[in-house]
C-alpha cells in the first residue's frame, strides 16, 4: 500500500534537491548548506517507511541521489577554481614583491 504521506515527503525532498542544485550553481554555499539541512532532516523523518517501498518512490530516491551528486561536484569545481585563484593572487604578490624590490 502506497503511503501518501511518504510521497508527499519524497516530492518535497525532491524539490529541495532541485533548489539545492539552483543554489550550488549560483555558488551559494549558505544557502546549499540551509537547503540540504532542511532535507537531511525531512529524510530522516521518513527513514522508518523506506522499507517496501514502491518503484515510483525508489525512482524518486535515485533522483534525489543523482541531483545530490551533481551539486556537491558544482561545490567541489567552485572549490578548485576559487583556490586556483588565490594561487594566482599569491603568486603575483610575491611577483609584484620580488620585481618592486630590483627597480
Amino acid at each position: 500500500m502506497k503511503d501518501a504521506n511518504l510521497d508527499a515527503d519524497l516530492t518535497r525532498a525532491l524539490a529541495l534537491s532541485r533548489d539545492l542544485l539552483a543554489v550550488a550553481e549560483r555558488g551559494d554555499v549558505t544557502a546549499v548548506a540551509n537547503l540540504d539541512a532542511e532535507r537531511l532532516r525531512l529524510l530522516h523523518s521518513m527513514r522508518l517507511k523506506f522499507t517496501n517501498m514502491p518503484a515510483d518512490e525508489r525512482l524518486m530516491l535515485r533522483k534525489i541521489n543523482e541531483l545530490n551528486d551533481e551539486a556537491i561536484g558544482l561545490l567541489e569545481h567552485r572549490k578548485r577554481r576559487t583556490e586556483r585563484e588565490m594561487d594566482m593572487a599569491s603568486t603575483g604578490r610575491r611577483a609584484v614583491a620580488a620585481y618592486g624590490s630590483h627597480a
